[in-house]
């Protein structure tokens, strides 16, 4: 049934009842119209209108829902769909907005995938100069400055003493920023070494206590999936360290059926103190190239809980 048919009927339902009322019930209107009349009239009409309002909100409500869905449809969160139940043009319009969320759902997977990609390997090509241009020259420094050092005599050769170890820190920042952009260990090693080195390294630097649960029976994964669940952890740490306020940091990968689950939690301030900023919508992007779901939530006792659930690739036979 069409739109204007569906209002149509509401509304002459409405009226036929309230004719049916005029003709059969024992009512009356005099000239002038006295006080009782006049009282039941305008209750008619109260209950009238009422009535109309309720039939409407009904017929309406699929549009309703479908206004409020359009308000908060987010495509980050994808699977937002209303049910098109039935025929008319409330059903069909329905039918369409859920087609465009799919079609823009997948237009907007492809593009974050290609970015995503594309920054990787910015991200590779940067590494691999720091490592080969900056961290050479810095270690060629290093030794000059060395050997210069044991030619010299005092007070020089303690500047000297002084200056390799500034190069020798700057050349240890240089490799961090490499591992960071770049984890070599994630392709030499797997994901359960990367993420090992990566709390490690965190816990060095930040002061937090980490607590690693790997389950030690992870199925092999597709390179894309391990670079997703390895930037979600360090994204993750990231954030309980610079907005969390956390002293506690737990990390977790475990293996159940067809999943692969990563899950950060911290004994931070929790979630509702803080907005989903770019970081955050950076990880739901990383979890649609993949097809994981990502769920944050208060962690039970206070704090926040990432949850990154991905597929695992099904063995062909």
């Amino acid at each position: 049934m069409s739109l204007f048919w569906r209002i149509f009927g509401l509304n002459a339902l409405v009226l036929g009842s309230a004719t049916a009322l005029l003709l059969w019930a024992p009512v009356t209107v005099s000239v002038p119209v006295v006080l009782t009349e006049a009282v039941i009239l305008v209750g008619g009409l109260v209950v009238m209108l009422v009535a109309n309002a309720a039939l409407l909100r009904w017929g309406l409500a699929p549009l309703d829902r479908l206004t409020r869905l359009m308000t908060t449809v987010d495509l980050l969160r994808p699977g937002q769909r209303l049910p098109a139940a039935g025929g008319g043009e409330v059903a069909e319009l329905i039918r369409t907005f859920n087609a465009m969320l799919d079609r823009l759902e997948q237009e907007r997977a492809t593009s974050s995938a290609r970015v995503l990609l594309a920054q990787e390997a910015e991200r590779r090509r940067i590494a691999q100069e720091l490592h080969d241009e900056v961290g050479q020259s810095m270690t060629a420094v290093l030794l000059a400055l060395k050997r210069a050092a044991d030619e010299a005599q005092e007070p020089l050769r303690e500047e000297l003493h002084q200056a390799q170890e500034i190069t020798r820190g700057s050349l240890d920042e240089v490799r961090r920023l490499v591992r960071r952009l770049r984890p070599g260990v994630l392709d030499d090693l797997g994901l359960v070494s990367a993420l090992t080195s990566l709390t490690s390294d965190f816990a060095t630097h930040t002061g937090l206590q980490v607590l690693r649960r790997f389950d030690g029976d992870l199925p092999a994964l597709e390179p894309e999936t391990e670079l997703v669940l390895y930037r979600v952890a360090q994204e993750s740490l990231t954030n309980a360290a610079r907005h969390a306020d956390a002293r506690r940091v737990e990390v977790g990968l475990r293996h159940t059926d067809g999943t692969v689950e990563l899950a950060v939690t911290d004994d931070g301030r929790g979630i509702r103190a803080a907005c989903e900023g770019a970081g955050i919508r950076g990880m739901r992007e990383r979890a649609l190239l993949i097809g994981a779901a990502l769920d944050i939530t208060d962690a039970p006792g206070g704090g926040t809980r990432i949850r990154l659930t991905a597929p695992v690739p099904r063995k062909q036979p």
